[in-house]
C-alpha cells in the first residue's frame, strides 16, 4: 500500500509544485479514503486497490493541478492547504 501512495504522491507533486509532500501525500490519503468510503455507502462490491489506484490517478491528472486552490467547506478537508508542518520537495 505504501507502494502505491508514493506513486501516486510523486503524480500529484508532478501536477501541482504549489503542494509540498506533506500536502500531496494528505490529499492522495484522503481521496483515496473517499473514493472507497462513497463506494462502500452505495452497497458496491470491493474490486481491490487497483480500481481505487485507477481512480485516484485520474482524478489526479484532472483536479491535481488545481488542488492547492481548494478551499474547503467540509472540516475534514479544511487543513489539507495549510503550509504549517510541511516540508516542501
Amino acid at each position: 500500500m505504501e507502494d502505491i501512495y508514493q506513486r501516486l504522491t510523486k503524480k500529484l507533486l508532478d501536477h501541482n509544485e504549489q503542494l509540498s509532500a506533506g500536502q500531496a501525500r494528505t490529499w492522495v490519503e484522503h481521496l483515496w479514503e473517499d473514493f472507497e468510503v462513497t463506494r462502500a455507502k452505495s452497497g458496491r462490491e470491493y474490486q481491490g486497490s487497483e480500481v481505487t489506484e485507477s481512480i485516484v490517478g485520474k482524478w489526479i491528472e484532472q483536479y491535481g493541478p488545481y488542488l492547492h486552490q481548494y478551499e474547503a467547506t467540509n472540516m475534514k478537508f479544511h487543513k489539507l492547504n495549510q503550509r504549517n508542518d510541511y516540508l516542501t520537495h
